[in-house]
């Protein structure tokens, strides 16, 4: 239905309802542009809260992300920071789509109704300006009208009158005649006018009016259809980032379907384990049958009673919350403090080396009565405490503050980054080759001279990282061979029952050293021992070499042997660098002897013959 037919008289009405529709544009704008403003403001939560979350750039964040929950959640922040930036595309495409077209389109619909509506009452003013002279003209004809009749019958009347002259009758007479001819004229006028209206009238309200509404019918409609648009685009605009809003639920569902409780519990065995392997059982010691003793020990045997009295009081201790270990180390290494110098005329006396405890040693004395002695000690120090600050330190360049197994760790880790940078110096030098080759064979591009600087640089720093990659080997070789292997552990029985059983496990003593001597809280003014191979097979020593006796020496430390001037002794282990040597006397007596109070001759060809750095 067409307005310009149906509504040609609701002028008035029609410019309040187009008014309306206006006004209802703005209000459906202002509504778009308050959800872009939520959907902007809804990414920047959604932003922060994945920010706050993040992990932080420290050493334990780096340590979590090696579980695979940590790493899935890792993922969902992400995801979650994705879904957060298609909010902001919703608030960029409905501002754009939306809100911009909108109020560009307003502009356009209010010009366009000011347009139309100016045009109808500029055509209802000229309607009413015909009608106001239509009507002027028709009041002129009745008045014309009437004048005349009045003229008419004064003219009759002065007519039959006797009395009146006959100029007096002519002269009513013509003015009769004209006023009716002013009549006539006016009816003439009045006659025109009115057939010019009637058709101005008619083609305003069949012809202008209704073109005018028509225009305003189409505006209408078009303003309609636009909101229609807008309002399927608001939807649109969801719709299109719904595919990537999925792919990010999408990510964050797959990430949790990637969390592994096994492999993440294997990181904390990766995490934590230490290397060392607990001890075994501890046997049984029988008191009441006679312990046989070394020619060389039999003159301690008051501190020996002594020692073995204040053992018996203690209590055992089960590892790792052992605390002392000193007698240990004494027992499966060299001695702890440094060796006497030699004498000048006369041997040393017991006093040459202070503090030095007195202890005699059985003959075939087994493992597990020194770990007894060992296990049953003073504790000194919380074991786990100092495990923690022992991984936790930064520690020295070796990383001998670790356990075994993290110290090796570590070690492949710092040899990886050597590599890595050295492979970016060799790219950097075999970039500047080709570049001096570009200068020789085209001189006129640069000077292969001013390469050479810089090539010469990039070689001493490889060379400086090949030798740091060399040391971090030797320290990992070092590592890797004194850890005990896996068959070890299944090889082990329930009780210490040989010297030469499996590698004794981790101890926290005052001074934190671990069997292979890397693993120490702090350094002190005494040689760090390391775990000597010797307990790695169950077979015996072979020896190396063979000693001469240059001095006396009397054993006071456990673990030592007492030599005489002259006498001929096997070598089992070379020193190690701390100036202690081990030899052997026979099958059952072996120890430890100062190095500068023998004179050694290795077999070069003999097995386990080596130098200790």
């Amino acid at each position: 239905m067409s307005w310009g037919s149906e509504l040609w008289d609701q002028f008035d009405n029609l410019e309040k309802h187009t008014q309306w529709g206006i006004e209802f544009v703005e209000k459906y704008t202002k509504f778009v542009k308050e959800r872009s403003e939520i959907e902007i403001n809804y990414a920047k939560q959604i932003r922060n809260l994945s920010k706050k979350y993040q992990p932080k750039k420290n050493s334990r964040e780096e340590e979590e992300s090696k579980y695979t929950f940590c790493r899935a959640f890792l993922t969902t922040l992400n995801e979650l920071n994705d879904y957060a930036g298609q909010h902001e595309v919703i608030a960029e495409n409905l501002t754009a789509q939306i809100i911009s077209e909108l109020s560009r389109y307003l502009q356009e619909l209010k010009s366009e109704r000011k347009s139309h509506f100016h045009d109808g009452r500029k055509a209802q003013q000229h309607i009413e300006s015909s009608w106001k002279q239509l009507e002027s003209c028709k009041r002129r004809f009745e008045r014309d009208c009437k004048e005349a009749d009045r003229a008419q019958q004064y003219f009759e009347k002065m007519d039959a009158d006797i009395n009146v002259t006959k100029a007096d009758v002519e002269k009513a007479r013509q003015q009769a005649q004209m006023r009716h001819q002013m009549a006539a004229d006016s009816k003439g006028d009045y006659s025109s006018y009115l057939q010019k209206f009637n058709q101005e009238q008619n083609e305003h309200y069949y012809t202008i009016i209704p073109n005018i509404f028509q225009k305003l019918q189409d505006m209408e409609e078009k303003r309609i259809e636009r909101l229609g648009v807008c309002m399927k685009t608001f939807a649109d605009v969801d719709r299109q980032v719904l595919p990537i809003v999925g792919k990010c639920l999408d990510g964050m569902t797959k990430a949790s379907e990637s969390i592994e409780p096994k492999s993440d519990s294997k990181q904390v065995v990766e995490a934590y384990k230490s290397g060392f392997e607990p001890p075994g059982d501890v046997e049984f010691e029988d008191y009441g049958q006679a312990m046989k003793r070394t020619a060389s020990e039999s003159s301690l045997s008051n501190s020996r009673e002594v020692k073995e009295k204040s053992t018996s009081k203690s209590k055992g201790k089960l590892w790792p919350f052992i605390k002392n270990k000193n007698k240990l180390m004494s027992l499966l290494t060299s001695p702890h403090q440094p060796p006497p110098a030699p004498p000048a005329t006369s041997p040393p006396s017991p006093s040459a080396v202070p503090n030095d405890p007195q202890s005699p040693k059985q003959q075939k004395e087994p493992l597990s009565h020194r770990l007894n002695d060992f296990m049953t000690s003073k504790p000194k120090m919380h074991c786990l405490r100092s495990l923690r600050r022992g991984v936790s330190g930064s520690g020295p360049e070796d990383f001998s503050h670790l356990p075994p197994e993290q110290r090796r760790k570590k070690l492949q880790g710092k040899i990886d980054e050597l590599n890595k940078d050295i492979q970016k110096e060799m790219d950097q030098r075999d970039a500047l080759t080709k570049m001096k080759d570009v200068y020789v064979k085209n001189p006129q591009m640069g000077d292969p001279a001013s390469v050479d600087p810089r090539l010469s640089e990039i070689g001493q720093n490889i060379e400086k990282l090949q030798f740091e990659v060399q040391k971090f080997e030797g320290w990992l070789a070092e590592v890797e061979e004194r850890m005990p292997s896996k068959s070890d552990t299944h090889r082990r029985s329930g009780v210490y029952e040989t010297q030469n059983s499996t590698t004794v496990s981790n101890n926290c003593a005052q001074d934190r050293e671990s069997p292979d001597g890397s693993y120490t809280e702090e350094q002190n003014s005494e040689t760090q021992v390391k775990f000597d191979d010797e307990f790695d097979d169950e077979e015996t020593l072979p020896t190396i070499g063979t000693c001469k006796a240059l001095y006396p020496f009397e054993g006071h430390n456990e673990g030592t042997i007492s030599v005489v001037e002259g006498e001929l002794l096997y070598v089992i282990e070379e020193d190690k660098g701390d100036g202690w040597t081990r030899v052997r006397r026979n099958e059952d007596e072996e120890g430890y002897v100062p190095t500068s109070y023998i004179e050694v001759f290795l077999e070069t060809n003999a097995k386990g013959a080596m130098t200790y750095i």
